[in-house]
């Protein structure tokens, strides 16, 4: 083979250039990704004409790229939460359904975290808000690859407050005596108060409801304050309590229009803006801000759960029960998505990619000019195309696991295909009127094509020349999607649960307190201190 000429070398040097174009030029981006809880596609204003609460949303989509086919990995918390920070499916990461207040084990220690490439890659890196990805030991976050973390350990109607906020049904608060005092109610955490975490620390237990919004907010400051002094990239999860029950806000008005719900829709619309503010403050321009939703609604929770929109799961509802969070219904899954980077995603634009959570994390990783963990396969694409408004190509197969309707949790029981969408299992999820749907099973499994029919109202004909045409290619996406995760390496969480690893600050006080009743912080002494690290180390 002969010497390249000057010339080919200039050119080949000049293509190369250009293709690593955005980390040569621009260094290592910030990464602010802020993960609303139980939100629906139809809560944001810029997807649903009806809302009218979420105006820095609003803006934020305005000023960057709006997703209208983007899903969660998973319609429920733990699952979906995995899956975002390892970008693979619980089928492989070994988290199918959620963590207890008791659970042992987390997310399994031979996972590799966004955080833990990231930090590797010179990163500072915060967790903010809820983790429920286990507590216990290494476990809890700050052993995941976060430098700094400032949260509740799991979802917060997971423990009792002095401030219960809005559930369906209300649940008490914590009781500030003996046991004579307790009020035992379904569905309600009456015995231990809910934590509220600095790093291994419990700072307050029972958390205060009411200021957990500000107080998060200021701690996503403090730490973006920090580590731009720092000098070095930031990393920050941001995962909000909101929209999850209870609501923790104050009476809205009569006349506010939504209640309750549009009340702590708006606080949350607030919270994003505020942290959007100090991002830009901090070097517009150098930061991506990427928000989406964990899943959809949580249907029986009734005026209290979130718009889906248009995707109303018809022909589940029809037979009862839910089509929203919990299932792999669109209102289960399909979760408002928003990027902003000014000067690198175009502003006003609307990708109709189908793109998923599973995606941030290699998108991210590539963005940073790290490398992917080896010995596994991912679920999640690097979209930084579609971010950039190159391409708008995403996913060709996208598969939806069960999280908690019929079936068993984190199987493989919906695939989507381009338009169609197919269903092997429906059924078993509460809807707001008590109804559960029917467990039922489809061989030939249900097709729908959601270019014609988004509500899932009516299946193809299993006659028909489409559904003729559709079915092999479907059940081959199947097929080589169980054998890929099945030669994968898989991981397998540890759900064993004991009592004694609960989160308590205090047990010699009536539901853990750590601090006097009233108060409106938490002061730990020194043996409190030492007990709550114990805890949790």
């Amino acid at each position: 083979m002969g010497t390249p000429s000057l010339r080919a070398m200039l050119v080949l040097t000049t293509v190369l250039v250009g293709l690593s174009a955005p980390r040569a030029t621009y260094g290592q981006p910030n990464f602010i990704v802020i993960l609303a809880d139980d939100v629906g596609w139809g809560d944001l204003g810029a997807n649903w004409a009806e809302t009218k609460e979420t105006p820095h949303l609003d803006e934020l989509a305005a000023e960057g790229t709006r997703f209208v086919d983007f899903h969660s990995a998973a319609s429920t918390c733990s699952p979906s939460r995995a899956s975002l920070l390892t970008g693979r499916l619980g089928a492989r990461n070994g988290v199918t359904h959620n963590f207890a207040i008791t659970s042992v084990g987390g997310l399994p220690l031979n996972e590799t975290t966004l955080a833990e490439v990231l930090r590797e890659a010179g990163y500072s890196t915060g967790a903010i808000g809820k983790w429920h990805l286990g507590h216990h030991g290494r476990h809890h976050p700050s052993f995941r690859g976060f430098d700094y973390y400032f949260g509740i350990p799991y979802s917060h109607d997971m423990g009792c407050t002095d401030t219960p906020g809005y559930n369906l049904p209300p649940c008490p608060p914590c009781p500030r005596h003996g046991a004579a005092a307790r009020v035992e109610r379904k569905d309600c955490y009456t015995e231990v108060a809910l934590p509220l975490f600095e790093n291994v620390t419990i700072v307050q237990q029972p958390v205060n409801l009411s200021s957990l919004a500000a107080r998060y907010a200021e701690e996503a400051a403090r730490f973006i304050q920090r580590a731009s002094d720092s000098g070095r990239p930031f990393f920050l999860y941001l995962a909000l309590a909101h929209m999850h029950v209870p609501l923790g806000v104050p009476p809205p008005p009569p006349a506010s229009g939504r209640g309750i719900y549009g009340a702590s829709l708006r606080e949350m619309d607030a919270l994003v803006g505020r942290i959007k503010q100090v991002a830009d403050s901090h070097g517009k321009g150098n930061t991506l801000l990427w928000f989406a939703g964990d899943n959809g609604p949580w249907a029986q929770k009734c005026e209290l759960a979130g718009r889906l929109g248009p995707f109303v799961g018809a022909w589940q509802r029809q037979r009862g029960g839910s089509s929203a969070k919990q299932t792999t219904w669109e209102g289960g899954h399909r979760v408002p998505a928003l990027a902003y980077w000014p000067g690198r995603i175009p502003a006003k634009q609307t990708s109709r990619a189908l793109l998923s959570t599973l995606d941030i994390f290699p998108t991210l990783v590539a963005l940073a000019g790290a490398a992917l963990p080896p010995n596994r396969r991912f679920d999640g694409l690097d979209v930084s195309p579609v971010l950039f408004g190159w391409s708008d190509a995403g996913h060709k197969v996208l598969l939806h696991p069960n999280s908690g309707a019929a079936g068993k949790d984190g199987e493989i029981e919906t695939l989507r295909l381009a338009q169609y969408k197919a269903f092997y299992t429906t059924g078993g999820a509460m809807a707001c009127d008590g109804s559960v749907g029917p467990a039922e099973h489809h061989q030939p499994p249900l097709i729908f094509n959601l270019d014609r029919d988004i509500q899932e109202q009516e299946p193809l004909d299993v006659a028909s020349r489409e559904y003729q045409a559709v079915l092999p290619a479907v059940s081959r996406a199947y097929a080589q999607a169980l054998e890929d995760i099945a030669t994968d390496n898989v991981s397998v969480a540890d759900y064993s649960k004991d009592p004694a690893v609960t989160p308590c600050c205090n047990a010699q006080h009536v539901a853990c307190r750590c601090q006097a009743p009233g108060t409106q912080a938490a002061v730990l002494d020194h043996r409190t201190e030492r007990r709550a690290m114990r805890l949790c180390l």
